[in-house]
């Protein structure tokens, strides 16, 4: 029903269903001779209703049967999932972390129930994390969409403070090691 929406000529779904809506109005006024201006109006109203039905039908749906993320402007999918579906998730666990931790200093889990839940909460955040950290930066993203859209005429920007000499890895501006390689940065 859809078209394909990587070809830059193709019809959106919920064009056609806005053009099935004019021609049945359209329809119905050439139909209806005799009738009065209300009822035509009316008949018309009814059609367009239909088509904004199938409309909101369609965004309803489509989430379920389709693939590609609908809501992220870049459309960076890393496994299966937008980046920001990722952060949220760690962000989430991070937080369940504390309120855990939290909850064993006052004395609501025990010692052996914590260590079980903390152990699977930090393995699905360092697994989150390794996630997003092997995706590319931000900054490796917005180059890449420059240069798509402008060209590579676009001047390179000179490495941040806290870039790795030996494997490139954008560090925090005051880290000492690499997060990727373990080696040590070059302080300005």
């Amino acid at each position: 029903m859809a078209a394909d929406k990587s070809s830059p000529d193709a019809v959106p779904a919920w064009q056609l269903f806005a053009l099935a809506g004019l021609l049945g109005a359209t329809f119905v006024v050439f139909m209806s001779r005799g009738q009065s201006p209300a009822a035509i109006l009316l008949l018309s109203l009814t059609v367009f209703a239909a088509a904004a039905v199938g409309i909101g039908a369609l965004r309803t749906l489509s989430p379920l049967v389709d693939e590609s993320p609908v809501g992220d402007p870049l459309g960076r999918i890393i496994g299966g999932r937008t980046r920001a579906a990722l952060e949220r998730e760690k962000s989430l666990t991070l937080r369940s972390i504390k309120e855990l931790e939290f909850d064993r200093a006052m004395g609501k889990v025990s010692d052996t129930d914590f260590a079980d839940m903390a152990t699977r909460l930090r393995v699905k955040a360092a697994s989150l994390i390794q996630r997003l950290d092997e995706s590319s930066s931000y900054r490796q993203q917005i180059d890449q969409e420059l240069e798509r859209r402008v060209g590579p005429t676009v001047a390179k920007v000179e490495p941040r403070p806290g870039t790795c000499a030996g494997c490139g890895t954008a560090n925090d501006a005051d880290a000492r090691f690499c997060k990727q390689c373990g080696a040590g940065l070059a302080r300005s």
